[in-house]
Order: structure tokens, then sequence, then C-alpha cells
């Protein structure tokens, strides 16, 4: 039972492998195809730069120029048989590296001290912003106002027209929704 598993888990990497592999010479030939590679990668690009410069506004605007960075240079990009998105997150790391360099000293680096964000942390990040993306759309808005825009449950009920009970039931229907689905993408 385990050896099946265990064969199944490596013919899926393989085909990812490949599939992965299909769509970056796919990008190198035409550009307009860099989109797929977009889509497969944002999540995982954003939870990186997200976790080192923690102001949103910020982390979309790196994140924005990663991928800028990632399309003017595809063509240069080498298969050496490493997933993309590390190539994606050592462009990242650089350009959260510069952010901090021109930022004025007087703000400060606030993640500098922080420990380091694994791979695992980062797929982790990525698999529950594309979760939250599943959900139910009034679901959905109550999550990102509440916890990417940080915006208080009155805030939010004014915002989308609800009581604050309601608001407080579609975040507790909507985290549940996640809870349970994050355990079924662990096995």
């Amino acid at each position: 039972m385990n050896e099946d598993i265990s064969l199944e888990s490596v013919l899926k990497a393989n085909q990812r492998e490949t599939d992965e592999r299909s769509l970056i010479e796919a990008a190198q030939k035409d550009p307009a195809r860099f989109a797929d590679l977009y889509e497969n990668n944002f999540e995982r690009v954003y939870a990186f730069v997200v976790s080192r410069v923690r102001h949103r506004e910020e982390a979309e605007d790196l994140t924005a120029d990663v991928f800028h960075q990632a399309l003017a240079s595809i063509g240069r990009f080498e298969w050496r048989g490493v997933p993309f998105a590390a190539w994606l997150l050592r462009i990242a790391a650089n350009a959260v590296a510069d952010h901090w360099q021109r930022t004025p000293r007087e703000h400060g680096n606030p993640v500098q001290n922080e420990p380091y964000v694994s791979w695992e942390e980062v797929e982790y990040r990525a698999r529950l912003f594309r979760l939250v993306d599943t959900l139910l759309e009034d679901q959905r808005a109550v999550v990102i106002k509440r916890f990417v825009e940080q915006k208080s449950i009155s805030e939010v009920a004014r915002e989308i027209q609800k009581t604050e009970g309601a608001v407080k039931q579609l975040q507790l229907r909507a985290l549940r929704n996640l809870r349970a689905r994050i355990g079924e993408t662990h096995g």
C-alpha cells in the first residue's frame, strides 16, 4: 500500500515537472504564455513577499515587480530540474532586499530579525490564498476585508451592508470552511 502511494507521488511529481517545463518553454517562445506560469505561482511569490514586508501595498508592488523581472528574463531561464518557483523566489528575495535598501533607515526592516520563512511555510500560505479564492463570494469578501485589509467587524459590516452579527457568522463559516479544506489538502 505505501509503495503504491509512493509510486503515485513520484508519478505526480514527474507529471508536474513535465507540465511546468512545457509551460516554461512555451513562455520562452511566446511571452503571452507567461500568464500560465504567473497563475501557477502568484500565491507562492506573494506569500513569500508579504512575509518579508508586512504591508499589503508594498507586497503587491514587489510581487508585481518580481513577475515583471521574471517575464523580462524568461528567455534566459535554464531548466535545471529545480521548480520554477525557486527561481521566482530568488528574484523575490533580491527584490525585497533592494526594497529595504531603498527604504529610509528610520523605518527599519521590521522582519529582519524574524525567523526564516521556510519553503513549506510559503507553500502553506500559497495554498491558503488559493483556498480563500474558493470560498463563497460573501465569505471571501469578509475574510479579505478582515485579515488582508485588517478592517474591524463594524467597518466590514458598513461596507458590505450587513449587520455585525451577519459579518461574524460569515467570518466563522469562512474559517470553518478553510480549516476543513486545509485538512482535505493535507491528506
